[in-house]
């Protein structure tokens, strides 16, 4: 059974930083494109951030450019998100996602696992 978990979200203020960990069993990590998406209360959930299964192919949702990296550790079975400059709109649920030999699509549809999320706050 495969399972995703997320930890590391928390309630900070704006402009500091969280690092996402998401862990990932019941699979073989290595085939699979990993992504992060969120969802803010009352909005639809939409694409962070993903990674391809080598981590040479990555993409990001255009507003977190340049502030948020995604990376992974194969032999950990586990992907990060590094957030930097939060601002209180990045306020979600994160959720992790697996696409079994994906190409870091930004699509929600393409993932076939998930996590349950984990919170992340932003104060202004």
């Amino acid at each position: 059974q495969v399972h995703l978990v997320e930890s590391g979200g928390g309630l900070v203020q704006a402009g500091d930083s969280l690092r996402l960990a998401c862990a990932a069993s019941g699979l073989t990590f290595s085939n699979y494109a990993m992504a992060w998406f969120r969802q803010a209360p009352g909005k639809e959930r939409e694409f962070v951030a993903a990674i391809t299964w080598s981590g040479v192919r990555t993409s990001y949702l255009d507003s977190v450019k340049g502030r948020f990296i995604i990376s992974r550790d194969n032999g950990k079975n586990t992907v990060h998100l590094q957030m930097n400059s939060l601002k209180p709109e990045d306020t979600a649920v994160y959720y992790c996602a697996a696409d079994f030999w994906g190409s870091a699509s930004v699509s929600e549809g393409s993932y076939e696992y998930w996590g349950q999320g984990t919170q992340v706050t932003v104060s202004s």
